[in-house]
């Protein structure tokens, strides 16, 4: 279970998963050779003043290369594209509240901020279910790299 600004990796017959993601983003990353996977439930599109060392996966920037390197001392390619990437989350469910002016929208930010932070690392991105107005629950099984996504509103569904 990765809860909030937290990550994981696993290798099959594990799973892996995420409840909960409303502007929060997971970050899932799988090589399909080694059946080894990851995930990472970002909060935050980028720390503010000093990064909070203790929970580097609240942030894509810290999350996506610890995921890698954890990944691959388990085994993982280190070669470009041996290691996919698909995205989870990223909605605004509070669009009708006020926020403090340039402040945007948060899920929007998280989204785009893990894209930048899989391609700084040359990370493709494979498949995406973000934005929407809906949390989502997500569940990778490692041995197969199956991605389900649970959500009330859309209903369930494999990326």
């Amino acid at each position: 279970m990765v809860r909030i600004a937290e990550w994981a990796v696993a290798a099959a017959p594990d799973r892996i998963v995420t409840i909960g993601l409303g502007s929060c983003v997971a970050i899932v990353l799988y090589d399909q050779r080694a059946k080894i996977g990851g995930m990472a439930h970002v909060l935050l599109p980028a720390a503010s003043g000093a990064q909070d060392v203790r929970y580097p996966g609240k942030y894509p920037a810290t999350a996506v290369p610890l995921l890698l390197g954890e990944m691959r001392a388990r085994g993982a390619s280190s070669a470009a594209g041996g290691i996919t990437a698909r995205l989870v989350g990223g909605a605004s469910l509070f669009a009708g509240l006020l926020t403090p002016e340039g402040a945007g929208n948060i899920g929007a930010r998280n989204v785009q901020a893990s894209r930048d932070a899989l391609q700084a690392l040359q990370v493709r991105v494979e498949a995406e279910l973000v934005g929407g107005d809906c949390g989502r629950s997500v569940s990778l099984d490692v041995a197969t790299g199956r991605l389900d996504v649970r959500s009330m509103r859309e209903g369930d569904r494999a990326l």
